[in-house]
């Protein structure tokens, strides 16, 4: 696989060609042949890059290649949302990879339908912003196929909201809960369990690990 990743990445290759803006960059054509060599020998590697190096790219092509089932992790929930909804396509329609991905996070960061429904009945908010807030996460909750609040943009991520509509360990009911079918939490953990490639998070990798 190491001389195939070599040349998809070089000067003549499909990236080149079909990227735009990307540059062929000796380093990049290094760090995915190294990349490659680890899968196909079963052997650990750690490689350290700077910044313009196209990592990226570096480690997704042999991955996506290798037909194994694979497991990245990125730093902080900003670079995995960067990765999963812009790096990731743009690699899999370069190279016609067809393979299942999912996306997973942490519980908290999925709505609870059910916690939403019971801020609803509850009807108690400190001001009439959040009485807006509750409103606008009401009307996604009925488009949205994830769950997944870093969709809901205009709302502050440090909105009291949040805590009131999603779960933690500690009060999720599990499959007791009334709307257990529609939990995107499971959802979620199912699609990572069936999925080709996982692109998850250090918090919760390390979480699930312990």
């Amino acid at each position: 696989m190491t001389d195939h990743v070599d040349a998809l990445l070089g000067t003549d290759g499909p990236f080149a060609r079909e990227v735009p803006g990307f540059v062929p960059r000796d380093v990049q054509q290094a760090m995915a042949v190294a990349v490659a060599a680890a899968i196909d020998e079963r052997h650990a590697l750690i490689a350290e890059a700077g910044t313009g190096t196209g990592k990226t790219f570096a480690y997704l092509v042999p991955a996506l290649l290798s037909g194994k089932r694979v497991i990245v992790s990125t730093g902080t929930k900003a670079l995995q949302d960067q990765l999963f909804h812009r790096d990731l396509p743009r690699v899999r329609s370069v190279l016609g990879a067809r393979l299942s991905t999912a996306l997973l996070k942490g519980r908290a960061n999925y709505l609870c339908l059910h916690r939403l429904d019971q801020a609803r009945s509850d009807g108690r908010f400190a001001t009439r912003e959040q009485v807006a807030q509750l409103q606008t996460i009401q009307a996604w909750s009925g488009m949205t196929k994830s769950g997944d609040r870093a969709e809901l943009a205009e709302l502050p991520e440090d909105s009291p909201l949040w805590p009131r509509v999603t779960s933690t360990t500690e009060n999720c009911l599990g499959s007791e809960c009334p709307m257990f079918a529609d939990c995107f939490v499971v959802k979620a953990r199912r699609g990572g369990q069936e999925a080709d490639l996982v692109v998850g998070n250090h918090h919760l990798l390390f979480a699930d690990l312990a």
